[in-house]
């Protein structure tokens, strides 16, 4: 009887310890998924309107929903259109969904979009990413939730069009109640998110919309920290005050990889297609033989390998391996200081000359990136100021034209994966983002735009990169690998549109 009672008593004991173990987990893991989960960028959001963005999506992805999405396969699925024809050469029919409202209690219907496309295609608003939707002549409301998207010409790319930014869908009362100002301090949208706060230049904090049309999220508070240093973010993560850290640096990989509590997220070719902008319409960089010779002078291999060690592709081209219209690595200008020198004096510059290259922080080592340009162009006899621009005025003098005449951006396809994105905005003429014209690219880039072929898109794009390296109104450098820190407490990996929706981020069981 006593072995009974002594054996029972063991039962009890091993059955309250499970229990207090499983409600220490229970708790723990409430107390994790309580927690905001931190997201630490270099920089902090210049404004919080999809409609007129000049940064990447990141943070107003979660606050809006656009009419199409991708999978995770970056397949594209229904958003909030259900679905999407064709149905004349030149009109795109979205059926919408129903039942959805903005985080304020405004409807979401066809009146939504046409509102949201129509601020956008406004000359008078000049928004900067209008050219990804500039095949757009209007929107036509056919029923409360059904719309016809109407093209000037026929425009294969619609869908994609609406798949990221400016296509993100805005409540049409509140922003005319509010201003277009106050609504990109304070928005409201369909999202998964819904905005908290905004301070200036330190964070952006969202919370889940607990009345999400596609289910509540698991994260139910997310801060988008600014943490400029990336040594600093790398802290961030390690210390767990932060879960996802964009743009880890070269330097700073091997610190996440030897990491016990985060790990490194690393999609090859998945960043900006850096490059170095010329004004083509200003000496001396109005002479082809300048910027041939510019071109020769530039060994960009080698700033991949020892400035950027390794974390970016060199490449001639303006699209990526992941982006429908990619027609592979054409072949570019060889590094030969030697035929840069003999161009230079053929074109009336026996002796070099001396310029200014603006640079910005948006581009791993960029002023590293920047300084070894200038090294290189000096032994041709071009001496280079190197001119460091603050983010947020570098911002608005870029679309402006207001940069100096050598100056480095970048560009991706990301917001459509799809060559159109980058090409268009950076080589048509009259785009805000271009220096160039040439009549023969325009018009091979407006046909690319039009026709469902994608044979025949790839050969008007082949086409137009020849023109262009030939040309060289672009000194093209290299694509960067994207690279993030990531908590092991949390199941996210980095994608190739460059997104961080956080909706579909879970917490590790």
């Amino acid at each position: 009887m006593k072995k009974l009672i002594g054996f029972a008593i063991a039962v009890v004991v091993i059955v309250l310890a499970v229990f207090g173990y499983v409600k220490h987990q229970e708790a723990s893991s409430t107390k994790v998924a309580n927690k905001p989960l931190v997201i630490a960028r270099a920089n902090d959001v210049v404004g919080l309107d999809p409609g007129f963005l000049t940064e990447n999506a990141q943070v107003v992805d979660n606050i809006f929903d656009t009419l199409v999405t991708r999978d995770k396969n970056e397949k594209l699925q229904p958003g909030l259109a259900t679905s999407w024809k064709q149905i004349k050469p030149t009109v795109w029919r979205f059926k919408l969904r129903k039942g959805v409202k903005f985080t304020n209690g405004e409807k979401f219907t066809a009146a939504s979009v046409k509102f949201s496309l129509g601020r956008v295609l406004n000359p008078k608003n000049n928004a900067p990413t209008a050219s990804y939707v500039s095949t757009i002549s209007k929107v036509n409301v056919v029923n409360s939730h059904t719309v016809d998207v109407v093209t000037k010409q026929p425009d294969p790319l619609i869908p994609t069009r609406f798949n990221r930014y400016p296509t993100e869908i805005v409540p049409e009362k509140y922003v005319k109640k509010v201003g277009e100002k106050q609504f990109a301090k304070h928005p409201i949208g369909t999202g998964a998110y819904e905005f908290v706060s905004w301070k200036k230049g330190d964070s952006v904090t969202l919370k889940a919309n607990a009345h999400y049309w596609d289910g509540t999220p698991a994260v139910k508070r997310v801060v988008f920290k600014a943490i400029p240093q990336t040594s600093t973010r790398i802290d961030a993560l390690n210390n767990g005050e932060a879960d996802i850290v964009t743009g880890v640096s070269p330097e700073e990989r091997k610190s996440v990889k030897q990491s016990t509590t985060a790990r490194l997220s690393t999609v090859k070719r998945g960043g900006n297609i850096v490059y170095v902008g010329l004004k083509t319409n200003v000496k001396p960089f109005d002479n082809v033989k300048v910027r041939q010779a510019l071109n020769y002078a530039i060994n960009k291999q080698q700033i991949v390998k020892y400035v950027l060690k390794d974390s970016a592709v060199a490449t001639n081209s303006l699209s990526g391996p992941k982006d429908a219209g990619y027609t592979g690595e054409l072949s570019g200008y060889a590094y030969d200081p030697a035929k840069a020198k003999a161009l230079l004096k053929e074109a009336g510059y026996p002796n070099g000359f001396t310029a200014t290259l603006d640079t910005v922080n948006w581009y791993a080592d960029n002023t590293a990136v920047a300084q070894a340009i200038a090294a290189q162009l000096k032994k041709i006899g071009v001496n280079l100021k190197v001119k460091n621009i603050e983010s947020s005025v570098y911002r608005a003098s870029v679309p402006a034209g207001k940069q100096s005449a050598m100056y480095v951006l970048g560009w991706s396809s990301t917001n459509t994966l799809d060559a159109d994105a980058a090409m268009y905005a950076v080589l048509h003429s009259g785009e805000s983002y271009s220096t160039y014209s040439n009549t023969t690219v325009d018009q091979q880039l407006d046909e690319a735009r039009t026709t469902s072929d994608l044979a025949k898109r790839k050969q008007l794009y082949a086409s137009v990169e020849k023109t262009v390296i030939q040309d060289a109104p672009r000194i093209f450098l290299y694509q960067e690998n994207t690279y993030y820190g990531v908590s092991k407490k949390i199941q996210w990996r980095g994608k190739i549109d460059a997104s961080i929706n956080v909706k579909d981020i879970s917490y590790t069981k």
